[in-house]
C-alpha cells in the first residue's frame, strides 16, 4: 500500500494543477469577453473617430494609399500615425475604405460673444451676382459665403428686405444704397 501513496500524491498534484489552470483559463475569458460586450461602434461612427485623428496632410496620403488599392501600406500608414494596435488600425482603415470622410478641420474653442459683431473674413472673394431684365448688379467681399448668402435671399425672398439690406451691407463694403438695389433684384 506504501508504494501506492507516492503515485496518488501526484495524481492528486496533477489533477489540482489542471483545475488551477481551467479556472485561470475562464477567468482570463470572461475578462476578455466583459471588455468586447461593450456596445461596438458602428462601422460610419469608427470612420468618422478615424477621420478626426487625421492631420490634413495624413488624410490626403491616407485616402492616396485607399484609392491606389495599397490596404496594408494605408493600415501601416494609420498605424504609424495613431499609435493604435494593428487591429485597430485595420478596422478603422476598412471603415474609412468603406465609408469616405472629408477632412474636417478641428473645431477651434468657442469664440467668445463679441466675435458676432464682427463678420468672419474669407481666404476668397464671394462674387454674388443678381438680375432683372437688363439690370445686374454684382457684389464681391471676402464677408460673404454660400450659407452668408443664403440667409440674405431667404430674407429678401420673405420680404424682409431691411434686415436683408443690414446684413449685405455688414458682410460686403458697399452702401446701404447700393445693397437695396441689389435686394431688389432677388425679391422675386
Amino acid at each position: 500500500m506504501e508504494s501506492l501513496v507516492v503515485p496518488v500524491l501526484i495524481l492528486l498534484a496533477v489533477v489540482a494543477g489542471v483545475i488551477l489552470a481551467y479556472r485561470a483559463a475562464r477567468k482570463r475569458k470572461a475578462e476578455r469577453g466583459a471588455t468586447q460586450s461593450l456596445p461596438a461602434a458602428t462601422p460610419q461612427e469608427l470612420a468618422r473617430a478615424a477621420a478626426e485623428r487625421l492631420s490634413e496632410d495624413e488624410h490626403r496620403r491616407l485616402y492616396a494609399l485607399i484609392a491606389q488599392g495599397q490596404a496594408m501600406a494605408a493600415v501601416k500608414l494609420y498605424y504609424e500615425i495613431t499609435g493604435e494596435g494593428l487591429r485597430a488600425s485595420r478596422d478603422a482603415v476598412g471603415a474609412l475604405a468603406a465609408h469616405p470622410q472629408p477632412y474636417r478641420s478641428p473645431e477651434p474653442a468657442q469664440p467668445p460673444e463679441e466675435a458676432e459683431d464682427e463678420p468672419q473674413r474669407f481666404p476668397y472673394r464671394y462674387r454674388a451676382i443678381a438680375s432683372k431684365g437688363d439690370v445686374t448688379r454684382e457684389v464681391s467681399s471676402n464677408m460673404l459665403n454660400d450659407e452668408i448668402y443664403g440667409r440674405i435671399r431667404t430674407l429678401a425672398r420673405s420680404g424682409d428686405t431691411e434686415a436683408a439690406v443690414n446684413a449685405l451691407t455688414r458682410h460686403s463694403d458697399i452702401s446701404p444704397k447700393q445693397a437695396r438695389e441689389f435686394i431688389e433684384l432677388l425679391d422675386d
